[in-house]
């Protein structure tokens, strides 16, 4: 099973571009031609002079982004351009912004500003503030580009699987193309044909949306079920998202990171089937909590890869002052013998004063000075 949780994550490999059997005239035809494309792909600046001169006077973009951009737009007049402009300023819009969203899609200086309107109005019509419209649209314009009527009924199916008009708002907000893009409702389609239930769905649309317009979702969704998660439980989509939110490398860096405090890959897959979200964590987070746990404390490493969600606690807000507690309590024999160390951790704050601090009377004013302290 580790052989498969390792193979995953591995990149196909390149085929060879050319082959040794690859007739040298073949070759240098290629060449010639590879050469000729080079040397045609880049026009010349004075093909477009308005339109150049335009995005870099009136919109203060490089001349480098304003060739790139007059590439896919050119007009000779300043009046479309001037209105697109003016309607974003007037909508909040920094020239940051504004900038931002030319460069990524330059067709919208050619738009009518009376189209976008009814979109952004829709948008704030379901809670999204001005700020949230600017941050969407500076995030993925493009979506601009579909009718109205296409992003209400993108909305409406994002809006079934949230609680509510906000929550699905801030769905789009982190990632707008999901109420642009096609793939989205056959692959939302396919995870409840594949037995994710919709609560499940909702906790990847509020976390990660990109994920369910991924093109090889189908391929993702079997491999996790090879490695033996259930798609009806929490913790399938939690591997979905693992398996689509870190590359390669960052997860060699992350099984790296465990191996260099003695913890073998069959323990780590094991800490991952029990929890996914440890291969969300960064390396850096990863290696302070074993550090502090292994080097600085002194306790028994397997507990952690027996219980991963202690990696997802703050190491300055409650693994210092808990263990600073529970470390006292051991030393002076408070605690009964063979309990957890690990539940002190996992408690609210409340219950660990009451059954780690308060309850101790003789003890409690100065458990409490080394739990704030």
């Amino acid at each position: 099973m580790s052989r498969i949780f390792d193979l995953m994550f591995h990149h196909h490999r390149l085929r060879p571009l050319l082959y040794p059997q690859t007739p040298i005239c073949h070759l240098l035809q290629t060449i010639h031609h590879s050469f000729n494309s080079f040397s045609t792909a880049t026009p010349d600046l004075s093909q477009q002079p308005f339109t150049v001169s335009y995005l870099t006077n009136n919109l203060g973009l490089s001349p480098q982004d304003a060739l790139k951009a007059s590439k896919r737009i050119n007009f000779t007049t300043p009046e479309k351009p001037d209105s697109v402009i003016t309607f974003f300023k007037t909508h909040g819009f920094s020239i940051p912004q504004i900038q931002s969203i030319i460069l990524k899609a330059p067709a919208l200086l050619s738009s009518n500003p009376k189209t976008i309107l009814p979109k952004f109005q829709f948008l704030a019509s379901k809670g999204a503030s001005p700020s949230d419209i600017a941050a969407t649209v500076t995030r993925s314009p493009h979506f601009l580009k579909s009718s109205l009527k296409r992003i209400i009924r993108s909305f409406e199916l994002v809006r079934s699987f949230c609680p509510s008009d906000q929550k699905a708002i801030t769905s789009i907000i982190f990632c707008p193309s999901s109420i642009s893009d096609i793939r989205m409702k056959p692959n939302l389609q396919f995870l409840l044909d594949s037995g994710v239930t919709p609560s499940s769905i909702y906790r990847l649309l509020s976390s990660r949306p990109s994920v369910i317009c991924s093109t090889d979702l189908r391929k993702a969704v079997e491999e996790i079920k090879g490695l033996g998660f259930h798609p009806s439980k929490y913790n399938f989509c939690l591997a979905l998202l693992a398996k689509r939110a870190v590359t390669k490398s960052q997860w060699d860096a992350k099984i790296d990171a465990f191996k260099c405090w003695g913890f073998s890959e069959d323990a780590i897959f094991d800490a991952f089937k029990r929890n996914p979200k440890i291969m969300l964590l960064s390396p850096d987070k990863l290696n302070a909590v074993m550090s502090f746990w292994i080097k600085q404390l002194g306790w028994d490493p397997s507990l952690l890869l027996r219980a991963p969600d202690l990696f997802g606690f703050s190491i300055k807000k409650r693994f210092i002052p808990r263990a600073s507690v529970v470390t006292y309590l051991l030393s002076n024999g408070l605690m009964k013998k063979g309990a957890s160390i690990i539940t002190p951790f996992y408690l609210s704050d409340e219950l660990f004063l009451q059954r780690y601090v308060k309850c101790f009377e003789d003890e409690a004013s100065k458990l409490l000075k080394l739990y704030q302290g």
